[in-house]
């Protein structure tokens, strides 16, 4: 496992080079990570070997988990597709002359067909084996594969959602796209055409077709604050790359042309490549801002709790962006985020969620805090703060659905005017 634990990229600041977050002692390490989870803005390193003893379920039986239902008005559809850049080697692996993705299209739906997995089988049965120990919970506690999204596979795109403006989302450092199916699911039930991203070696496991399962790259001998900084680097560099190709697609989607692999009925030309917006959460924030900067096709930006890394920090953007915020991270705590706030010239807006922690802006907020009423000793707040797991939900969904609306819709909003009753936890930060 790369940088762990990458599926939440959450613990030690890995910008703060100069810092004793990454220690030489991993116990050290440890108590640092259990002071500051949920105060750090990702981008971030837990020694896999250093992670709390895992917790099995009582009776033996795996946990039951669910995903909380998407508020839109449509049905939600979802395919997952294989797409291979052949322009360029992997940045990652130097020997395979390729680099190779895995996607998903979720989108506004008509007709049945049957729930889609939140994890495909392979990847659930790694997850449960590598990523959730890392998380304090055993192998074999909860049942990973049984748990279901809301939505159909292949089912045909509903017409009457017209041309659908897209999103591409992307999860944080070592998260497969999986993790961010909870906003994602509702975007799409709002009308959207969202596509998740798994950035091949780098998250902690991806499912290709054929039954392949490919695994993140090992991590380096010796992790010091300069080699994690070089790493998040790298994946940065890499996760850019694979956005544009991923945005070069589904613009050819827009103009009628296939893409490989079977889509859903009504997929071709419905697209709108005239409005697209990303999402990111924690590293995928990051490259959310740089993409949105660079890439004239991008029109507006989320950032879910993501410090900043690359020149976007200091260079910030001119187009419309939003960043949500956990407690504890302030522009005064992430000297990246200051720099990108003053460098941004285009709508700006920055929103606190009290009692929310990093983990707080993924799946991991409305499914761990099921885990923990069997499993009392998986640490919580650490992951997902004290916050109410259903509101931040629908707050979340509340604010980034709202956003996009104004700025890929042109529908009007009050919600970034001031404080809203119905969301007490939300600050706007001026």
């Amino acid at each position: 496992m790369p940088i762990v634990t990458k599926n939440m990229d959450l613990a030690v600041d890995a910008k703060a080079t100069g810092s004793s977050a990454v220690s030489s002692s991993p116990a050290s390490a440890v108590s640092k990570a259990a002071r500051t989870a949920g105060k750090v803005a990702g981008l971030a390193v837990l020694v896999l070997a250093t992670c709390p003893p895992a917790a099995g379920a009582d009776a033996g039986r795996p946990i039951g988990v669910s995903l909380p239902a998407p508020g839109g008005p449509y049905t939600v559809g979802t395919v997952a597709m294989r797409l291979v850049d052949r322009s360029r080697p992997d940045p990652l692996v130097a020997a395979k002359p390729y680099r190779e993705l895995m996607i998903s299209l979720w989108y506004p739906a008509t007709g049945g067909g049957p729930l889609a997995p939140h994890m495909p089988p392979l990847a659930a049965a790694d997850w449960d084996r590598h990523s959730a120990p890392p998380l304090g919970i055993a192998k074999g506690a909860v049942a990973w594969a049984a748990t279901r999204t809301h939505a159909r596979v292949g089912a045909p795109v509903e017409p009457r959602a017209g041309r659908l403006p897209v999103v591409l989302f992307g999860s944080g450092d070592g998260g497969p796209r999986t993790l961010g199916t909870t906003l994602v699911e509702d975007l799409a039930s709002r009308g959207y055409l969202v596509v998740t991203v798994d950035h091949t070696y780098e998250a902690d496991q991806v499912e290709f077709p054929g039954r392949r399962l490919v695994r993140a790259l090992p991590l380096p001998a010796k992790l010091t604050p300069k080699v994690i900084a070089k790493l998040l680097a790298e994946h940065a560099t890499a996760r850019l790359a694979d956005m544009r190709y991923v945005l070069d697609r589904v613009t050819a989607l827009a103009h009628g042309r296939p893409i490989g692999g079977r889509l859903p009925t009504g997929m071709l030309g419905a697209p709108d490549a005239s409005r697209v917006g990303v999402l990111g959460q924690s590293l995928g924030g990051s490259v959310a801002a740089q993409l949105t900067r660079e890439d004239a096709r991008v029109d507006a930006g989320v950032n879910l709790d993501g410090a900043y890394v690359g020149p976007v920090a200091a260079r910030g953007a001119a187009k419309p962006f939003l960043q949500l915020a956990a407690e504890t991270h302030t522009r005064d705590s992430e000297p990246s985020w200051k720099s990108f706030w003053r460098a941004s010239t285009g709508w700006k807006r920055e929103l606190r969620f009290k009692g929310a922690a990093h983990g707080s802006f993924t799946d991991l907020q409305p499914l761990l805090p099921q885990i923990a009423t069997t499993l009392p000793k998986v640490p919580l707040a650490d992951y997902v703060g004290t916050i109410d797991p259903g509101r931040s939900v629908a707050a979340q969904r509340a604010y980034v659905g709202a956003f996009f609306d104004l700025h890929l819709r042109g529908k009007p909003t009050r919600l970034f005017e001031g404080p809203d009753t119905r969301f007490p936890e939300v600050s706007l930060i001026p």
